[in-house]
């Protein structure tokens, strides 16, 4: 039987994440909040609504709602029309939100090192395997077949 992971590890890995944004943050006088859904639509462009960033970043929708209305108002988001669909908005990264995507991302890269030093090769390799693998499983297990 596998040793559950405490609850701690996903407090501590968001609150660590959080620690090291806010100098970033501060910089751009921009909240935690505006930043991860800047961040979020820049890293997964297939996944552009106000829904999608509710549904799988597991943030309030008055939030979101209040922090997209603050970043299209400050020029680093545009709305425009759904295709098929103008019920839905699609969001978009403007080039002003440009030089905090690439910070951000630097950020993000020296997190990721950080969480992984004295980590080696093999390990993490086999790190992403098994992650892969309980995602598939996670899949499979939402769409009933297991």
């Amino acid at each position: 039987m596998l040793k559950r992971v405490s609850i701690e590890f996903a407090h501590n890995f968001f609150q660590a994440y959080c620690i090291r944004c806010k100098s970033l943050c501060r910089e751009f006088h921009m909240p935690q909040t505006a930043f991860d859904i800047l961040m979020f639509l820049a890293n997964n462009p297939g996944y552009n609504t106000a829904k999608d960033i509710v549904k799988l970043r597991g943030l309030k929708a008055n939030l979101v709602s209040v922090n997209v209305d603050r970043l299209v108002q400050e020029g680093y988001l545009d709305r425009s029309d759904f295709p098929g669909d103008r019920r839905k908005t699609v969001l978009v990264c403007t080039p002003k939100a440009r030089p905090i995507v690439q910070r951000g991302r630097e950020l993000q890269d020296r997190f990721f090192q950080d969480i992984f030093r004295d980590v080696d090769e093999a390990s993490r390799e086999n790190f992403q395997r098994v992650m892969e693998q309980v995602g598939h499983n996670l899949d499979k297990i939402m769409k009933g077949n297991e």
